[in-house]
């Protein structure tokens, strides 16, 4: 069974950074595509970037703009998603998923996620 949990959220003011950590369990990264999205109260969660099992990335070109990065560490256990100039519209829940079965900017192709970590970008 996979389980995923996620870490590194927090209050962070406009222009800071942070990086998000996706540790798995029954799992290891490099097995299959895998990603992280975002979602605000009560919107639908959004995709931010994905990285497939050969290490090639992806990302939404409407969030990232070269501020997030998305990487694997070298035992393939953990998933990052370092971020840097947050702006407040970057203020999310973020989750990490992986082992898509379709898209792999679609949320309804995951079939495992974490439980999501929030971040808070502050004035």
């Amino acid at each position: 069974q996979v389980q995923l949990v996620e870490s590194g959220g927090g209050l962070v003011q406009a222009g800071g950074s942070l990086r998000l950590s996706c540790a798995a369990s029954g799992h290891t990264f490099n097995r299959y595509t895998s990603a992280w999205f975002r979602q605000v109260a009560g919107g639908e969660r959004e995709f931010v970037a994905a990285i497939a099992a050969n290490g090639a990335s992806s990302h939404n070109p409407n969030i990232v703009k070269d501020r997030f990065t998305i990487f694997l560490d070298n035992e393939k256990t953990t998933l990052f998603l370092q971020m840097n100039s947050l702006n407040l519209e970057d203020t999310a829940v973020y989750y990490c998923a992986t082992r898509p079965w379709g898209k792999v900017t679609a949320a309804e192709s995951y079939q495992d996620w974490g439980q999501g970590t929030q971040v808070t970008v502050s004035l």
